[in-house]
């Protein structure tokens, strides 16, 4: 997520500007780190979470929201909220609410927080104090829908303007059975979860698409895929205006990551940042060029996000 800010003349003692700042989860050690866009003058937040997966950040509030993904098989997944130096921490979705909440997404103007639900075979919203959950699609119930790994929900992101969910499926390992789903923010009419008709498959037989974030200026979606080269350990891209099944193929334009899992966009700075299982974190611009490595062996890390923070000059 990237909040902008605009400054305004002040005395010298007291001027403000934007700095960027990278929050990244660390899977293998439940951890939240947070560093400068280079990497450098890193700090760990928050301590003992719970499989960390996706991260949002709240400038305007001042929070940090996160998934913990839980052990699988218990449905012990939840979502916490924290100031942005990891203070003041607080669970809004507890246990039992949501299964295996993976990819998180901020949607401020509506006040909305938006999560794939893996286990849960969920896509899922809430406000940004956890009251009034929702399931705005299911693609599975049970254990035995569950053991298909296909109906397995992972990353998600939004478009508001036009009033649409993105979100993956990503199959079995290395099947080449993933998929990038969209539908309306809103359940149709009559309709519920499990049998809305607007879902659209927006690309399928991937290897693994897993996070994903939207350029909402150039109206580009950019994913992370983990399955086998040639066409995972990348990021890829694509227009979300040409139509779904147009005989188009997603672009893969950064190559050789050791699973790739986590994406933010700097849109502004012309800049994507990629983690990595492998326990790297990577910058690259937005055509995938420059791609540069600025941690690597940082045990495995999921989630990661960019924010441009307001502070004072003294």
């Amino acid at each position: 997520m990237i909040d902008a800010f605009a400054t305004t003349s002040k005395p010298t003692s007291d001027r403000e500007h934007a700095v960027g700042r990278l929050f990244v989860l660390e899977l293998s050690g439940g951890r939240i780190h947070s560093m400068d866009p280079d990497g450098s003058n890193g700090k760990v937040i928050v301590a003992d979470c719970r499989l960390p997966d996706g991260i949002v950040v709240d400038v305007e509030a001042g929070h940090i929201y996160w998934t913990n993904m839980g052990v699988p098989n218990l449905d012990d997944g939840a979502i916490e909220r924290a100031n942005l130096d990891g203070g003041n921490r607080k669970v809004i979705i507890p246990q039992g609410v949501t299964f295996t909440p993976k990819q998180l997404h901020l949607e401020k103007r509506s006040g909305k927080l938006y999560w794939s639900d893996r286990e849960g075979m969920r896509v899922m919203r809430a406000n940004l104090d956890g009251t009034n959950v929702e399931t705005l699609v299911r693609t599975g119930e049970g254990d035995y829908d569950r053991r298909d790994e296909t109906r397995l929900c992972v990353g998600i992101t939004v478009d508001p303007k036009h009033r649409k969910i993105y979100w993956t499926q990503k199959g079995p390992d290395n099947a080449g059975r993933g998929r990038i789903l969209r539908a309306g923010l809103d359940l149709p009419k009559g309709e519920n979860a499990a049998n809305r008709t607007d879902i659209e498959v927006w690309f399928d037989d991937l290897p693994e698409p897993i996070d994903l974030e939207l350029d909402l200026e150039s109206r580009v979606l950019y994913w992370t895929d983990r399955g086998n080269p040639p066409l995972g350990n990348t990021v890829n891209r694509a227009s979300i205006d040409t139509p779904a099944r147009n005989g188009r193929a997603p672009e893969p334009i950064v190559r050789d990551l050791m699973e790739g899992i986590g994406i933010a966009l700097d849109v502004p700075g012309n800049r994507m940042f990629v983690t990595d299982l492998g326990g790297s974190v990577y910058s690259a611009e937005l055509d995938g060029s420059g791609k540069r490595a600025l941690l690597f062996a940082q045990g495995n890390l999921a989630g990661i996000a960019y924010a441009e923070i307001t502070s004072k000059e003294s």
